[in-house]
């Protein structure tokens, strides 16, 4: 099993004002009414806010929550600014527009009575309250297994050796083949869950064919049980690897990536099996000083399907993404809506209900780019952008998870079918 883990911290409370803080403090109204951190404010953070924000917590594609809000003494110094960025809508971190409210499984949610509440308990000045008022904390999975969500893993694909990331590289990509000896997996094994630990946030994205990938925002990948995609024996994993200082140049730096995968055990049953398309936009090219240049792409299912998930991938010029589909009875059924793309957060849409659709169903997937200079992203509003993979360059696609409709029987242990769908990349950049 793993070695240790290489935690990574990037700041995702940037530029607050400290103003912010200084108002709120000005309207304290101490009451006997007042919310208290241990009984109404922690309830909230266990829920809405630990995941991420406590030692070791999630690390969501290299993006790791710089503090802690597990204990009262820690949570009490951030309350300001925590209110200052719930009000904001920057946390928690989600995309889709409030109409998509109650379509994912994994959405991050907080309500605005909940909002109302920790406010309400900083502006009273943070009263801690009565400890013996506390819920039991929170034990996390990872806490268990050595930094892994998904449990300890049942196999760790890892490098052979550290990268060696150069002093003068700002922006890289390269392909490192890992192969899996045969001891580590010695028969066809079906895939419960995938968990990526990159190592540095200068890694900017990996896509590892054929176990899956992670971009900043990206949680691990737990499939619905009955869902899985099916890894070989003598499987070589591809780990195509983006490298990127956002800060240009800088010292050198050797990173460890690894990758964890839980499996089914013998007996269990394998109903449905995992398929992607990736809606892959290639040819656009965005004006220099365009404020919303829109390029779309459409796939046509030949066959009937459940929808799992989306994933929308753009770079820093990215501002919005949709998905529709459209039945061949005429019917238009909006998918998803992220109105305000960020680079930063590129999460994956796991539907809450899988999306039965019929064969000659239409998916629709429109993305938009903001190459002007009022994009605070936007390296260079002077210039037109093409598909390229440096993040100074852009991307567009368009990632779905499906499954045929039909239910299969495969029990894990009895031989594979010969039928099973073809395993495909999630891209590949010869495509272009």
């Amino acid at each position: 099993m793993s070695a240790g883990v290489t935690r990574t911290k990037v700041l995702t409370i940037l530029a607050v004002p400290l103003v912010a803080g200084a108002a709120l403090l000005a309207f304290r109204a101490d009451s006997p009414a007042s919310p208290t951190y241990h009984a109404d404010v922690l309830p909230i953070l266990q829920s809405r806010c630990q995941d991420c924000h406590r030692e070791n917590g999630l690390d969501l594609g290299g993006m790791v929550a710089p503090q802690s809000f597990t204990s009262y003494e820690e949570t009490r110094e951030w309350g300001p600014l925590m209110v200052f960025q719930l009000e904001a809508g920057r946390m928690p971190p989600w995309h889709a527009s409030g109409d998509f409210l109650g379509h994912f499984s994994n959405e991050r949610y907080i309500s605005e009575t909940e909002v109302a509440t920790i406010r309400d308990w900083v502006v009273a000045g943070s009263p801690e309250g009565d400890p013996a008022e506390a819920p039991d904390a929170r034990i996390f999975e990872s806490e268990r297994s050595g930094g892994w969500a998904i449990g300890e893993p049942d196999l760790i694909v890892r490098f052979p050796e550290p990268y060696l990331v150069l002093d003068e590289v700002e922006d890289e990509y390269v392909d490192i083949e890992v192969e899996i000896p045969a001891e580590l997996l010695p028969e066809d094994r079906w895939v419960k869950a995938v968990e990526f630990h990159p190592g540095s946030p200068t890694v900017h994205h990996i896509i590892a064919r054929p176990i899956g990938g992670i971009a900043p925002g990206y949680e691990h990948r737990e499939y619905p049980d009955g869902y899985s995609r099916l890894l070989r024996k003598g499987t070589t994993v591809t780990f195509q690897m983006h490298y990127h200082k956002e800060a240009g140049p800088g010292s050198a730096e050797e990173i460890m990536t690894e990758a964890g995968i839980k499996f089914y055990e013998p007996g269990a049953e394998i109903r449905h099996v995992m398929e992607s398309e990736s809606l892959g936009l290639w040819r656009f090219e965005i004006p220099a000083g365009a404020p919303n240049y829109c390029y779309d792409r459409d796939f046509t299912f030949e066959r009937d399907v459940q929808i799992l998930r989306f994933n929308p991938h753009m770079h820093l010029r990215g501002k919005s993404a949709y998905y529709e589909a459209r039945l061949p009875d005429g019917t238009v059924r909006p998918l998803l809506d992220v109105p305000a793309y960020d680079f930063q957060w590129q999460h994956d849409y796991w539907l809450r209900d899988p999306l039965e659709v019929p064969a000659g169903t239409d998916i629709y997937f429109r993305a938009c780019w903001d190459n002007s200079a009022d994009n605070p992203s936007n390296p260079d509003a002077t210039r037109a952008v093409r598909w390229g993979r440096p993040t100074t360059d852009e991307m567009g696609f368009g990632f779905m998870g499906f499954t045929e409709s039909e239910p299969r029987s495969i029990i894990v242990g009895d031989p594979i079918p010969d039928d099973l769908p073809a395993a495909r990349p999630l891209f590949s950049p010869g495509d272009r």
